[in-house]
C-alpha cells in the first residue's frame, strides 16, 4: 500500500526558494554597487586606486573622452534616485534621454575639437581626448555626410532633446529660471508613464497636452498677478474681463491669496505599488463539463461559450436552448455549486449586452488588483472629468473607473472586513492624483478615529479629519450654506454649473468632496439632523461641485433610509450577511453571494444591472508615501476651523448675500410664533414651499434665537414670543458665550413654566364659569 502524506517538494525548487532574494534586497545591492563604482572611478581620476584605477581611468577616457568626469556624478545621481522611490520615479524615457545626451554631447565635443584635424580624429579618441570613441561614433560619419556646421546643429538639437527627455519638460519651463532651480526633481510628469501592463499608449502626445495646459496656467497666473497689482485689501476691486467685471467675493480673495494656488503640483505614480498577482481558476475544461452535464440532468440543454478568468471569479458563459426559461436555470444555484464544489456561485441571467447566461465561480487563488495600473491607464487619463474614481477590474479583467461628477454621489455599504475602508482610500487617492489643492478640497469624517487620521496634514483638507458627531453636523451645515452661496454666485454670473463658471473665472471654484466613513454612528446620535443635511446636499449640490461619498457597515433601513437611497443613485455593495441587506443597498439580491476582500457589486443610474468588480487595493504603506510626499510638497496645510464650529448662516467661503434676506422670513417667523412649534414640514404646509427652502428658514430662525436647536425627534423649542421679538436684543443672540446661553435658556424655561401655570389657572376658571352657567340653565 502506497504511503500517503504531504507531497514532497522538488529539491531544486526548495533550494530556489531558500536562496531567492527579495526585490528590495536586490535593489539595495545594486545601489551599493553604484556608489562603489562612483567612488572608485573618482579615485582613479586622482590616481589613488592603484594600477587597476589607472586601467579604469584609461578605459573611461577612451570611451567618453573629456566627459569621463561626469561618469561618477551620473552614478551617484542614479543611486540617490533609487534610494528615494517616494520622490522620484524614473522611466525608460529618462534613461533613454541620458544615453542620447552622452552620445550627442560627446559627439559635439569631439566634432569641435577635431574640426581642423579630421584625419587624426581616431587618434584623439584612443588618446582619451575630445569625446572618446562614443563621440567619434557620431561625429565622424556626420561630418563626412553633412559637413561641420550642419553636424553641429544636428548634435546640438539632439543634446537639447535629450535634456527634455531626462526632465520630461518643455522648452518654456526649461528656460524659466524657476524651473531650472528645481531641476533636481528627476521626473516631471510620471502620471503619463506606462505602467507595464497591456494598456499601451502614446506617452508623448499626452505629455504634450499636459505641458500645454501647464503653460496656459502659467500664463494665466502671470496675467492675473499683473492685474492684481496694488491690491491691498480684500474689499478693493480688481480688473477682470467679460461679464465678470465686479468686486471680488470672499471666496475669490481666499483662493487668490492661498499659497496652494501657484503650487507646482506633481504627484509621482512611483509612490504606489504596481505589482499584481495572477489568479488561479483551476481546471476550466473540467468545470465546463460539469456545468453542461448538471444542467443536462435537469433537462436543460446548453451550448458552452467563452470563459473569462477574472481577478476573483471565473465566468463560464453558455447559451441555453430555445424555449428554456431563465428561471429554471437560476433555481439550480445550489445544484451547480454542489457539482462544481465551489461556494458561493452567482448566476447572471442574462449577461448585460449578450444573449448568454453567466455562472461566476470563485477562483482557487484570487489575484491582487493594485490601484496604480488603473489610474495609469490610457482610458482613465483621457477622461475630461477630474473626479474619476479608479474602482478595480471586472470579471473579464477590464479596468473599471467611474465619474463622481456624473453619479453625483456614492453610497458604499457592506459587512465588516469586506473592503469598504480600502475602497474609500482608493477613492481619495484617485481624486488626489488628479487634482491639486486649487481644484479639489476634502472633508473627511471618521467616527472610528482609525481610518482617515493618516490624511491629516495634506493640503487638500479644508479641516482636520473630523471624528466628533457635533463637528460633523456643523460641517454638513457649513456645506449647505456653502451650496446656497455658490448657487447665488452662479445665478449672478449667468452660469448653470461649476464647470462653465470655472471656464470664465480667473479664480477657480474648487470641487468639495465629503467622505463619511461610518454613517451608522452619525444616524444613531443625530438621525434627523444628519439625514436632513445629507438629503439636501444630495438633492442640489451636484451643479456647484459638492459631492458626498457615504459608507456604512450597517445596511439597514433605519440607516440607509428611503430618502437617502433615492438621492444617491451611485452605490457599491460589498459582501453582506443576507439578501435583505443586499436589497437595502442595491434594491436587488446578489451582494450576499460575494466573497469579500474587495469583491463588490457596482451600480449607477446608467447601468441596467449591477456589475461585479474586484476593488483596487492600496496598502497603508502606499497611503503614507502619498501623504508624506504631499506634506513635503505643500508644507503646512491651510485649515478653516470655522467649518466645524457652530455655524452661522454665513459660510466660510462667503459668496455674498444673506440668507436672512429671504422674503418669506417674516411670514415664517409669524407662522412659528403663532403655532407655538417649529418644523420644516409646518412651513412647507403653511407657506406652500419646498423642503429645501423651509429647512433654510428654520436655520435662519434658529440663528436669530427664535427657535431652539434640533433635539432628535422632539419638536424645536420656541425661545421668543412675538412681543419679545419686537424688543431689541443686542447681545442675547449675537456673539454670546456659553454661560450667557445657559442663563438665558434657564430664564426662558422659567418664563415658559409661569406661562403654563397661568394658562392652567385660566382654564380652571373658565371651566368653573361654564359649570355655573349650566346650573343656572337647569
Amino acid at each position: 500500500m502506497a504511503k500517503r502524506g504531504r507531497p514532497r517538494k522538488n529539491k531544486v525548487q526548495v533550494e530556489e526558494e531558500y536562496y531567492s532574494l527579495s526585490p528590495e534586497t536586490k535593489k539595495a545591492i545594486f545601489i551599493v554597487v553604484l556608489f562603489a563604482l562612483a567612488v572608485i572611478s573618482s579615485l582613479s581620476f586622482l590616481d589613488l586606486a592603484g594600477s587597476a584605477g589607472q586601467l579604469i581611468s584609461m578605459a573611461l577616457a577612451i570611451a567618453f573622452g573629456l566627459t569621463k568626469y561626469l561618469f561618477p556624478i551620473i552614478l551617484i545621481c542614479l543611486a540617490y534616485v533609487l534610494t528615494q522611490p517616494s520622490k522620484y520615479a524614473p522611466t525608460w524615457i529618462n534613461y533613454l534621454g541620458i544615453l542620447i545626451f552622452i552620445l550627442s554631447f560627446n559627439g559635439l565635443i569631439h566634432l569641435i575639437v577635431t574640426r581642423n584635424i579630421l584625419d587624426t580624429a581616431t587618434d584623439y579618441a584612443f588618446a582619451g581626448l575630445g569625446g572618446g570613441l562614443s563621440g567619434l561614433a557620431l561625429s565622424y560619419p556626420l561630418n563626412q555626410g553633412l559637413g561641420f556646421w550642419a553636424s553641429v546643429v544636428l548634435l546640438l538639437a539632439f543634446t537639447i532633446i535629450s535634456i527634455l527627455l531626462i526632465f520630461n519638460t518643455t522648452l518654456e519651463t526649461l528656460l524659466d529660471r524657476t524651473k531650472l532651480s528645481n531641476i533636481g526633481s528627476f521626473v516631471s510628469n510620471p502620471l503619463k508613464r506606462n505602467s507595464g501592463d497591456d494598456d499601451d499608449f502614446d506617452e508623448e502626445d499626452d505629455d504634450d497636452d499636459e505641458e500645454e495646459s501647464e503653460t496656459n496656467e502659467t500664463e494665466e497666473i502671470e496675467l492675473e498677478e499683473d492685474e492684481n497689482e496694488g491690491l491691498e485689501t480684500i474689499g478693493q476691486p480688481i480688473k477682470t474681463s467679460g461679464i465678470f467685471k465686479k468686486t471680488p467675493t470672499a471666496v475669490e480673495n481666499k483662493f487668490a491669496e492661498s499659497k496652494f494656488r501657484n503650487l507646482q503640483y506633481d504627484l509621482p505614480l512611483g509612490l504606489l505599488n504596481g505589482k499584481s498577482t495572477k489568479p488561479k481558476s483551476g481546471d476550466v475544461n473540467l468545470a465546463m463539463e460539469r456545468i453542461e452535464s448538471t444542467l443536462h440532468n435537469f433537462g436543460i440543454d446548453i451550448e458552452m461559450g467563452e470563459v473569462n478568468v477574472g481577478p476573483t471569479v471565473t465566468q463560464y458563459s453558455f447559451k441555453p436552448a430555445e424555449g428554456i426559461k431563465l428561471s429554471r436555470i437560476t433555481t439550480l444555484n445550489n445544484d451547480l455549486a454542489l457539482a462544481l464544489a465551489a461556494h458561493p456561485i452567482r448566476i447572471e441571467a442574462p449577461i448585460p449586452g449578450k444573449s448568454l447566461v453567466g455562472i461566476e465561480v470563485p477562483n482557487h487563488q484570487p489575484a491582487l488588483v493594485p490601484l496604480r495600473p488603473i489610474i495609469d491607464n490610457k482610458d482613465f487619463q483621457e477622461q475630461k472629468s477630474k473626479l474619476s474614481l479608479g474602482l478595480g477590474k471586472d470579471v473579464s479583467g477590464k479596468n473599471w473607473h467611474c465619474d463622481l461628477g456624473k453619479m453625483p454621489h456614492l453610497l458604499v455599504a457592506g459587512a465588516t472586513g469586506s473592503g469598504k475602508s480600502v475602497c474609500l482610500n482608493t477613492i481619495i487617492l484617485s481624486l488626489v492624483y488628479q487634482n491639486s489643492p486649487e481644484t479639489l478640497r476634502l472633508i473627511l469624517v471618521d467616527p472610528k478615529r482609525v481610518e482617515f487620521t493618516v490624511y491629516n496634514g495634506i493640503p487638500h483638507l479644508l479641516t482636520p479629519v473630523i471624528t466628533d458627531v457635533t463637528k460633523t453636523i456643523n460641517a454638513l451645515r457649513w456645506a449647505i450654506h456653502e451650496m446656497d452661496q455658490r448657487f447665488d454666485i452662479l445665478s449672478k454670473a449667468g452660469k448653470r454649473n461649476i464647470e462653465s463658471y470655472n471656464e470664465h473665472s480667473q479664480v477657480k471654484m474648487p470641487y468639495i468632496v465629503i467622505v463619511i466613513d461610518e454613517l451608522a454612528d452619525l444616524m444613531t446620535a443625530a438621525s434627523a439632523e444628519v439625514e436632513g443635511s445629507i438629503i439636501r446636499l444630495t438633492q442640489m449640490a451636484r451643479a456647484i461641485g459638492i459631492h458626498l461619498v457615504v459608507a456604512t457597515q450597517r445596511p439597514s433601513v433605519d440607516i440607509i433610509t428611503g430618502l437617502i437611497k433615492a438621492n444617491i443613485p451611485g452605490r457599491i455593495a460589498f459582501s453582506v450577511a443576507s439578501s435583505m441587506d443586499s436589497r437595502t443597498i442595491l434594491d436587488s439580491i446578489g451582494a450576499e453571494k460575494l466573497i469579500g476582500k474587495g469583491d463588490m457589486l457596482f451600480q449607477t443610474a446608467e447601468l441596467s444591472k449591477p456589475r461585479r468588480l474586484q476593488g483596487a487595493f492600496v496598502s497603508d504603506r502606499e497611503i503614507k508615501n502619498v501623504v508624506n510626499f504631499l506634506k513635503q510638497l505643500a508644507g503646512e496645510p491651510e485649515y478653516d476651523e470655522s467649518i466645524v464650529e457652530k455655524q452661522s448662516n454665513k459660510s466660510s467661503f462667503d459668496f455674498g448675500g444673506d440668507e436672512a434676506d429671504d422674503e418669506l422670513f417674516d411670514e415664517a417667523k409669524s407662522v412659528v410664533l403663532q403655532a407655538g412649534k417649529a418644523s420644516a414640514s409646518l412651513l412647507q404646509r403653511r407657506l406652500r414651499i419646498g423642503y429645501a427652502r423651509a429647512a433654510r428658514l428654520i436655520d435662519i430662525l434658529e440663528e436669530k434665537g427664535i427657535v431652539g436647536a434640533a433635539d432628535g425627534a422632539r419638536p424645536r423649542q420656541i425661545l421668543m414670543s412675538e412681543e419679545d421679538f419686537d424688543q431689541p436684543t443686542p447681545s442675547v443672540f449675537r456673539g454670546r458665550d456659553q454661560k450667557q446661553d445657559d442663563k438665558i435658556n434657564i430664564a426662558d424655561d422659567e418664563t415658559d413654566l409661569d406661562e403654563e401655570k397661568d394658562d392652567d389657572e385660566d382654564n380652571e376658571i373658565n371651566q368653573l364659569d361654564y359649570t355655573d352657567d349650566e346650573d343656572k340653565n337647569q
